[in-house]
């Protein structure tokens, strides 16, 4: 027990988890934010906002690296320490886009 809790790199990963669990909390604060403009959007024009929808597939598989890392599923941490995801890993089986507006 002594060993673990004089570990460096298990406090190097409590710190981590520390700063990517502020990431999450603004991740979803910007998400929320999104998603009332997407609304506005819908509701004013009938239409979705395309640019909306990327940001918000992306900023989801953001948050889903996240809490990855966070929950021990994964090692790697997300950005910024690798490239800021497009989402279009996880759309194939996880997030699905409405149709495309014309």
């Amino acid at each position: 027990m002594k060993e673990h809790l004089l570990s460096g790199s298990t406090w190097l990963r409590g710190l981590f988890m520390l700063l990517f669990a502020f990431a999450y909390y603004f991740a979803v604060m910007v998400t929320g934010v999104i998603v009332l403009f997407q609304f506005g959007f819908l509701l004013f024009t009938g239409k979705h906002n395309e640019n909306l929808l990327e940001v918000g597939q992306s900023l989801s598989a953001y948050i889903y690296q996240i809490l990855r890392y966070l929950t021990y599923n994964s090692d790697e941490k997300p950005f910024p320490f690798q490239a800021w995801p497009t989402g279009n890993e996880l759309s194939k089986s996880y997030i699905k886009l409405p149709p495309k507006s014309e």
